[in-house]
């Protein structure tokens, strides 16, 4: 934690100094409290972005969406915390990332957040094809079990080889009869190795004591063969931590321990700076709805009803979203850009859009995507849209939740349908595009979604438990190291007026919650 020196400082330090003391006497609020990952956005290139880039960075993922086919409830006895680097950008090619600790003793590696695959997994040390550095501005690390004093490895008659299968092309080697893995991806990029046992190592904060380390032991992936597009430099991480439902998911392994509980939620920036951030355990918000999630499903899918613009509801066969097996239906992946529409879904919803804006600008199609020539730099004049789902739940999007800016034509301001065609394979896809600037929560032990609009960059509360569990509310801000914390230091007015915005928030917690409230922490800044 970075402290200031009081003494001898300017009064702008000053007032600093002491708002961040009054942030931080009010904000460590524990009971059993949640596990939170402090996310934001990383890109490694200064361009705009095309539709089609966007596109194509999406492909990769929905092949392996599309191949892939509970938790036990538990509250979350400790406060973990991933600390982020990186920043983001709505406009730019990037990945949500945070670091874990792995190993005896624990070395650093930069993985990629993914709600839409199940195991974590890093870069052995003997991988081939793996990149060497990364155009995110991060240190690439590589896993070597034979250096951890932890480390073993899985076998094929271990039974948590067999959750790999699951989520996974599992197999056994000949030679040494040890449980692997591959994941394939439809352009032919893919990953491969052998899963092995080891300590992730959390900074947790457990009732009312202070800061401490503690561990666990978990089950991952050491990647020994990467190909296609994960051997490009520009977007290198270290490796994947998969947040999906399975066995061997790290929110699975974390929750059956008794470390967190069987739920997490993010809410993501989708302006200025961007960022977010990412809790084990629910987000609690007056204004949630929640729709349940189809069962036995290898991702979090919904049932999408209807579509309605305007408050109008458009002609489509309710059938179209229908889940069918383990195909079709409606997808939830904070790991997709845009977002994606079963053909005959797309048509009427994009006709619907132009028709109701026809009059005040003017419809092209730039690289086959339906765009407007505005006079406006902001897209006001775009009706609402509403995706209504089961149980009575809508996610109501605003133009900037299914439009995206492209570069100006003739000085007017070009903007484009986000939302793009899927053909013949029945799928609806939310990605980023809609899920920004709002709470998405994920109750596993509820076996349901809920989401509400909100502002990213303010502090939520957080309950313990799952549906139907005991809970216990606990406020949490973004905590982590980022370089977002800097612009406050060098404006302390700002900083005093959140905490002066904050104070009552709190005070709020304390007349309707009075038991939830068990201390607050005193640091002193140094």
């Amino acid at each position: 934690m970075r402290g200031f020196f009081l003494a001898g400082m300017p009064v702008t330090s000053t007032i600093a100094g002491a708002a961040v003391a009054v942030l931080l006497q009010t904000a460590f609020v524990l009971c059993a409290f949640p596990t939170i990952l402090k996310l934001e956005r990383a890109f490694p290139t200064n361009h705009l972005v095309e539709l089609n880039e966007l596109r194509y960075k999406d492909s990769f993922r929905h092949p392996r969406i599309l191949q892939q086919q509970h938790q036990q409830s538990s509250s979350a006895a400790s406060v973990v915390v991933f600390p982020v680097q990186g920043t983001y950008d709505p406009y730019r090619v990037g990945l949500y990332f945070t670091r874990v600790q792995l190993g005896s003793p624990p070395k650093e590696y930069y993985v990629q957040i993914d709600t839409g695959s199940d195991v974590l997994w890093v870069s052995c040390s003997s991988c081939d094809g793996c990149p060497r550095s990364s155009g995110l501005e991060i240190p690439i690390q590589f896993y070597d079990p034979s250096t951890s004093s932890t480390a073993s490895l899985i076998s094929c008659s271990d039974r948590r080889c067999s959750l790999g299968t699951q989520s996974s092309d599992s197999g056994c080697s000949n030679s040494n009869h040890q449980c692997s893995y591959t994941f394939q991806y439809g352009d032919g990029s893919g990953t491969s190795g052998y899963y092995v046992s080891d300590l992730i190592h959390l900074d947790t904060i457990v009732g009312d004591s202070k800061p401490s380390n503690a561990s666990a032991s978990i089950v991952f992936g050491c990647s020994t063969s990467q190909t296609g597009d994960l051997t490009k430099p520009d977007r290198a991480i270290d490796g994947i931590f998969g947040f999906g439902q399975q066995g061997l998911s790290v929110i699975a392994q974390l929750s059956s321990q008794g470390i967190a509980p069987d739920a997490f939620s993010h809410c993501l920036v989708g302006n200025g700076g961007g960022g977010g951030i990412l809790v084990l355990g629910q987000i609690i918000e007056p204004t949630m709805v929640y729709t349940p999630l189809i069962q036995s499903q290898p991702h979090y899918n919904i049932d999408l009803l209807s579509i309605s613009v305007n408050g109008q509801p458009l002609s489509i066969d309710p059938s179209l979203f229908a889940t069918s097996g383990n195909r079709g239906g409606t997808i939830i992946d904070c790991g997709t850009t845009l977002s994606y529409l079963a053909e005959e879904a797309y048509d009427p919803f994009v006709d619907a859009i132009t028709q109701s804006v026809s009059q005040f600008v003017r419809p092209i199609t730039s690289k086959g995507d339906q765009c407007y020539v505005i006079s406006s730099s902001t897209p006001e004049i775009f009706p609402t849209v509403s995706l209504n789902f089961a149980g009575g739940a809508s996610m109501i999007l605003r133009p900037q939740d299914y439009l995206l800016q492209q570069n100006s034509v003739g000085g007017a301001s070009l903007w484009c349908i986000g939302f793009q065609k899927i053909r013949g394979q029945g799928i609806t896809i939310l990605g980023d595009l809609v899920l920004k600037d709002r709470i998405v929560v994920y109750d596993l032990g509820g076996q349901r979604i809920g989401w509400a609009n909100y502002d990213c960059t303010s502090s939520v509360n957080v309950s313990t438990s799952s549906s139907g569990g005991r809970s216990e509310y606990v406020n949490a801000g973004q905590i982590g190291g980022s370089s977002s914390g800097s612009s406050l230091q060098n404006n302390p007015y700002k900083l005093f007026l959140i905490v002066v915005a904050f104070v009552p928030h709190i005070l709020v917690i304390a007349v309707f919650f009075p038991s939830k409230i068990i201390h607050v922490h005193r640091y002193r800044l140094i």
